[in-house]
């Protein structure tokens, strides 16, 4: 203890991700009593800096002389891990005004009222770093608000945004209340709204100066002039700065062909009207979230007038001031001509649920844009990521009878797109950026951009808490490739994470004829696509693999995706059941399409006798055969899988529909057989790499006397005794041969002989 009110703690980051980046510091109950404080309350938290927090209860568990802070208020207090903090009592007044800066992204997009939201109940100091993370942990506290707002004007990359705390009033540690002005630096007193949607192909600050990383000027001095309906005109120089088109990466041949169109239409349109044809032009640009759409759009019309209605603003006000908005865009072109930009036009002019359910208003709204563009005075230019959930009515020949697609780049594309982004960006030593784009199939710009932020979050993790002699900040390979453990990209949102490892196939021991498979059937199509063309076949578009319970086939699919870096969607057996009719067939469809989306892409289907059973056979009201029918239609229809391969996993494949598996589909049959003893030995010393295991332990005999133990058998073994040897002693540093005798007698064979019989004699029946 420091002096009366004050106590001395050791440091340590707090793990749980619940609290992470929220400004919450973790500490034993008797803690807080012997602070006289509440849960919940305020605490000045002094390192190297003083900065303040809010406490609260950490479980029983947790040491009463440890304090566990997150990786923010670490960098607050200036400090190390493992370091001592002094915590004490802290007056904090319900703060007046903060003023914050932050990245241009955030800056650009998070509105006063959504800011005020996210830093709701946050004790905040000059000088400070906050991120945009809602502090919903407490007692009347909800982010659902904020949550929602910040994802729609953001994006996936809200999450890892930090700003840095400016100025407060009053002075000292003061607490962000509902009745705050919470304001950008530089716009204080600004009351209008500013939103947009646009994210950039070019580059991005990884991370607000707060961490080292300079912006440049145009970026973080953004300038705004909007209104609340959600309409930005560009010559007011309002939204997010405009890029050059050198800048944009992988985009040539959508900006050659949008740069032709708007001169030939706008600039000559008596050439038209000479051939016969009206100066009318209406261009839909689809394309992934974050890939860039609205930024190649701003870029390409710099030099010319350009107003932009922002498709979820505006479509969330009432009928009439929606129609009121598209009109006063409409007028700011009316003079002079120009773009008329519509960004997420499917949440503006939705798909009516029924033909007849129409929106009248979204009638009114697609009549003045067709009056608009008739003249070719204005040119009309929409984007969307969610094309089967627009008005189809805008594909009229009238409106946007043209499209452009923004695809998904590839890994050359990547490479650039990550050059362009770290431009700016001090390094240490080269950065493998080849690698690191090998390793992000399925990553546009935006993801690409919150990969960048979240590496100068780590980079700037490591230099916050040095001494006074501290080094420059900079980033470095590692710092990506960690990045990587949590950024995930937009088209992988919605599907659950394969754990992929670091073993690849080349690394799995045992199991060479299943490798090889694998690798013709799944790698030589994504890694040799010129071979195929070449030799004039096409590859196989799907593989079984079958094999009795525990024997790795989960295991080998991790290895084939490491080794082909390829994106991997992942759904087991009746996930994808629905009582509802069309549901499923649903959602195999948007399987897919996040599959090749994010191409090279594996959709790993788990227990497939239990989502596609033989049809006819079942008393499910037909789910069971739509399902069958989608997977069909999915694998073997007009819509090519290009870069897809569909991977099937089961213990029971006499029971999967016949028409699955026959050439063009499921063609590829792979068995993986029971482990013989040397794959069982190879999987014992994999198992047993980390246990200390005595001398006397022989892992080929044991091997040789498991006959019937799958892989899983064999680890279990293994896990059975160490706990063996902590019962025997539990301050043991070795398993003896005795424990393993022991879990020997406890850990029985899982592996049924007659089921291993029936699936040998289904492989010789039926694999080549």
């Amino acid at each position: 203890m420091t002096s009366p009110g004050q106590l001395t703690l050791t440091a340590r980051v707090n793990t749980s991700a619940t609290d992470a980046r929220r400004g919450i510091v973790r500490v034993h109950p008797e803690v807080l009593a012997a602070l006289g404080l509440r849960e919940w309350d305020a605490a000045s938290i002094t390192g190297a800096r003083v900065t303040a927090a809010v406490l609260a209860a950490a479980g029983p568990d947790n040491p009463p002389g440890i304090a566990l802070l997150d990786d923010i208020t670490f960098a607050n207090a200036g400090m190390r891990e493992n370091a001592s903090v002094v915590i004490a009592p802290v007056d904090v007044h319900g703060a007046g005004r903060v003023t914050v800066s932050g990245s241009a992204l955030a800056a650009g997009t998070v509105d006063e009222p959504t800011l005020r939201r996210a830093l709701l109940g946050k004790v905040v100091s000059v000088g400070d770093a906050v991120s945009l993370l809602p502090r919903d942990l407490g007692p009347e506290f909800t982010a659902a608000p904020a949550t929602r707002a910040l994802a729609v004007s953001v994006g996936i990359t809200w999450t890892n945004e930090l700003l840095t705390v400016t100025a407060t009033e009053p002075g000292g540690p003061v607490s962000v209340q509902t009745n705050t002005a919470v304001l950008w630096a530089g716009l204080e007193g600004d009351d209008s709204s500013h939103r947009s949607v646009s994210t950039p192909l070019g580059p991005t600050p990884p991370a607000s100066t707060a961490l080292g990383f300079a912006a440049s000027s145009a970026e973080s001095t953004p300038s705004r002039s909007s209104s609340s309906t959600g309409v930005r005109s560009h010559r007011a120089q309002a939204g997010p700065p405009v890029r050059p088109v050198s800048t944009l990466v992988g985009v040539d041949a959508q900006v050659n062909r949008l740069t032709e169109w708007l001169a030939i239409t706008l600039d000559e349109p008596e050439v038209l009207r000479t051939l016969g044809a009206a100066p009318r032009l209406g261009v839909l640009l689809t394309g992934p979230a974050g890939a860039g759409k609205a930024t190649l759009v701003r870029s390409v019309c710099a030099d010319r007038p350009l107003t932009a209605v922002d498709g979820p603003t505006v479509g969330a006000l009432e009928s009439s001031a929606r129609l009121a908005a598209v009109r006063s865009a409409i007028a700011d072109l009316r003079d002079t001509g120009g773009v008329l930009l519509i960004t997420d036009v499917d949440a503006l002019l939705p798909a009516p649920r029924e033909s007849a359910d129409a929106d009248p208003v979204s009638t009114l709204i697609l009549d003045e844009l067709r009056a608009a563009i008739d003249g070719g005075h204005v040119a009309l230019i929409a984007t969307t990521a969610e094309a089967v959930r627009l008005d189809s009515r805008l594909r009229d020949p009238s409106l946007c009878d043209r499209e452009l697609i923004v695809g998904l780049p590839d890994s050359a594309t990547r490479a650039r797109l990550m050059g362009v982004i770290l431009s700016d960006v001090p390094t240490d030593g080269h950065l493998d950026l080849d690698m690191i784009a090998s390793r992000t199939p399925g990553f546009v710009a935006g993801d690409l951009a919150a990969l960048a932020r979240e590496a100068a979050l780590r980079a700037a993790a490591r230099v916050t808490g040095a001494a006074d002699d501290r080094p420059a900040p900079s980033l470095r390979t590692d710092d990506l490739l960690g990045a990587l453990e949590v950024i995930r990209p937009v088209s992988r949102m919605d599907s659950p994470e394969v754990a992929v490892g670091s073993i690849t196939l080349d690394e799995v021991g045992d199991m060479v004829e299943t490798k090889q498979s694998l690798t013709e059937a799944v790698l030589w199509p994504l890694q040799h696509p010129d071979t195929f063309t070449r030799l004039g076949v096409a590859p196989p578009r799907g593989v079984l693999l079958f094999g009795p319970p525990g024997c790795g086939k989960t295991f080998v699919v991790r290895a084939l995706a490491a080794s082909g870096r390829l994106s991997v969607h992942t759904v087991k057996g009746a996930e994808l059941m629905d009582k509802w009719v069309g549901s499923s067939e649903k959602a195999v469809r948007d399987l897919f399409a996040r599959a090749r989306e994010s191409a090279p892409s594996l959709i790993f289907l788990d227990e497939i006798d239990a989502l596609a059973p033989r049809r006819g056979q079942s008393s499910d009201s037909g789910v069971g055969d739509r399902v069958v029918a989608a997977l069909l239609t999915e694998l073997d229809g007009v819509e090519p899988l290009q870069d897809v391969v569909v991977l099937g996993a089961t213990n029971r494949p006499d029971l999967i529909d016949p028409a699955l598996l026959r050439p063009g589909r499921l063609e590829r049959l792979v068995f993986v057989p029971p482990p013989d003893a040397d794959a069982r030995t190879e999987i014992l010393r994999t198992a047993g790499r980390n246990v200390p295991l005595a001398d006397g332990v022989d892992l080929r005999s044991l091997a040789d006397d498991l006959d019937g133990y799958s892989a899983a058998d064999c680890s279990a073994l293994l896990r059975e005794a160490a706990l063996s040897a902590m019962r025997r002693d539990i301050d043991t540093a070795t398993v003896c041969p005795e424990d393993v005798d022991d879990a020997r007698r406890r850990v029985r064979p899982s592996l049924d002989a007659a089921q291993v019989a029936n699936l040998k004699a289904f492989a010789e029946r039926r694999v080549q």
